[in-house]
């Protein structure tokens, strides 16, 4: 049912700025640029709901350079209708994201999105550790590092470096630690070519690894689903699911390829609306369960507002796998403080309004 309820947006551009340099896929990142967005409910308390729009550049379909401008339209569309459009922001997804994520929180007029043990600070959420990429001593001390902390799930990106090395550094982790004391995944971010992968996998398979996101780069879906077939190592999609946004869109590609797990990030994958499409069809398609989630959730270098906003909404859905949500801890000048670790878990901090 449509209603009038949010009447005024304001838009505010952020630029945060990494602890240390960040290593990904898509180079160094120093800075991460993001706009928070505002909503005021008609009638409603004067503080305001608020949401972060953060796409990542080079990754995210939105990202561009009339990204400001498609910004301030879904913005004025929402004053003018009232709601949040989730079909007309199917192809913006990090702004969808902060769009409706503003919207949960002046609903709830507060940090607490949902009633949850969570929301209220009775549990955390336990998450991976993750290895950025770098050369490998850089590499070797996070590893270590995480698991002085008391991480039991540890992610490592792939790709970056010799492959002789970085199975050294996996080799380096069983030595000490067998596959029931630590679960490994790795991200190879596409780095594999379709003729080498499954020599590849066959050699990472050997290390007793949980899972490998993204092998080989998205859109060769027949090869993608050769390897989900073949491969002795399960296979999470990624960026796969870019630009996958429509329920047929979701459901051709879950058909076509049946990978073994998904990874969502509600900035890349259509927000929250978005991902929860495509667990329902993980459900029906690829056999998840919550007893064995075929799934689980990432963030994706957001601040706390967005890590706030995708645990909140993370920890309705039950899923007992560690997810791959941020720390709340790589940003130098990030003013919130609603998320905090304590070793391998998150928990959600309500001392702010």
């Amino acid at each position: 049912m449509i209603t009038e309820r949010f009447h005024k947006v304001e838009i505010i551009p952020r630029c945060l700025t990494f602890k240390r340099p960040a290593g990904t896929s898509r180079g160094v990142y120093t800075t991460r640029r993001s706009w928070e967005v505002r909503v005021r409910a008609a009638g409603g308390p004067p503080a305001p709901g608020i949401g972060e729009c953060a796409p990542l550049p080079d990754l995210s379909r939105d990202y561009g350079a009339d990204y400001e401008t498609a910004l301030s339209r879904a913005c004025l569309d929402l004053q003018r209708k009232g709601y949040v459009d989730t079909e007309s922001l199917r192809r913006y997804p990090s702004i969808l994201f902060g769009l409706e994520t503003a919207a949960r929180h002046c609903e709830r007029r507060g940090w607490r999105h949902y009633d949850t043990p969570f929301s209220r600070g009775q549990a955390g959420i336990p998450i991976n550790g993750l290895i950025w990429m770098g050369d490998y001593a850089y590499m070797l001390r996070q590893v270590e590092e995480k698991l002085r902390e008391g991480f039991r799930c540890v992610k490592l990106k792939i790709g970056a470096i010799d492959f002789e090395r970085e199975l050294s550094l996996l080799r380096h982790i069983r030595a000490h630690f067998s596959a029931r004391e630590i679960t490994l995944r790795v991200d190879a971010n596409g780095a594999f070519t379709p003729s080498e992968a499954m020599e590849k996998l066959e050699r990472l398979a050997e290390m007793d690894l949980h899972s490998i996101e993204q092998p080989i780069r998205a859109g060769q879906w027949d090869e993608m689903a050769r390897l989900a077939a073949t491969s002795p190592l399960p296979i999470a999609l990624d960026e796969e699911l870019i630009g996958s946004d429509t329920p047929d869109e979701k459901r051709r590609l879950l058909q076509t390829i049946h990978p073994q797990y998904l990874v969502l990030k509600p900035s890349l994958h259509g927000g929250i609306a978005g991902c929860t499409e495509w667990i329902r069809l993980a459900e029906t398609l690829l056999g998840s369960s919550p007893e064995q989630p075929r799934w689980w959730i990432t963030s994706a270098l957001e601040s706390q507002i967005g890590l706030n906003a995708i645990a909140q909404w993370c920890a309705t859905l039950g899923n007992p796998l560690p997810q791959g949500l941020g720390t709340g801890e790589i940003f130098r000048d990030d003013r919130h403080r609603l998320i905090r670790r304590e070793g391998d878990t998150i928990w959600f901090t309500d001392n702010e309004p």
